[in-house]
């Protein structure tokens, strides 16, 4: 039983600090091993606002997603195929302007990841992005280029995603707000 207007699930681990995420409509607290109960309630109690007001968007889109409903194999394969010959496109147009090289690009229909980058400068986007407007496929293409500079979300990134895309924060928002739909619809 909670003391909170919401259930929570507790995972800890041998991570540094606590954390909160909203996923599948469910509250997950992340906590290391050694933080009691007390400090993690104190924790919920600081982000109670914030917890609510995501998980009540997260349902908000899960709702909608099942409106829509699930993509076909075939339509998440034509999917794939349009991004086949958009994101490289995409990619190949950024890169100079970040200022790397990049080797593969791989296009999947990821459950979680909107895209992701090696350290050997593999770049990997997901299908449904297809989905999401223009300017938000290029915030997650700017997004991995910089990744090739930067292995991580450090103020140096986000300086140099800036630098590239001035208004990556209102694509990256889009997403945030209507990403969850468009996972939702994954079959």
């Amino acid at each position: 039983m909670s003391i909170f207007p919401f259930d929570y699930t507790l995972v800890r681990s041998a991570r540094r600090s606590l954390g909160v995420i909203i996923k599948d409509g469910q509250v997950i607290v992340r906590a290391p091993n050694h933080v009691s109960q007390k400090e993690i309630e104190h924790f919920l109690e600081n982000h109670q606002a914030w917890v609510e007001k995501h998980l009540a968007l997260n349902q908000k889109q899960m709702a909608e997603s099942q409106k829509l409903g699930k993509l076909s194999h075939e339509e998440l394969q034509k999917l794939a195929d349009e991004a086949l010959k958009y994101i490289p496109q995409r990619v190949k147009y950024f890169a100079p302007i970040v200022g790397v090289k990049y080797k593969k690009i791989t296009i999947r229909n990821q459950k979680t990841r909107w895209g992701s980058a090696t350290a050997q400068g593999n770049l990997n986007f997901n299908c449904l992005l297809m989905l999401a407007p223009k300017e938000v496929i290029d915030s997650v293409v700017v997004h991995e280029l910089c990744h090739l500079i930067e292995m991580n979300h450090s103020p140096r990134f986000y300086a140099e995603v800036l630098r590239v895309m001035p208004n990556y924060y209102e694509a990256h928002k889009w997403l945030k707000e209507n990403g969850t739909m468009l996972m939702e619809r994954n079959c």
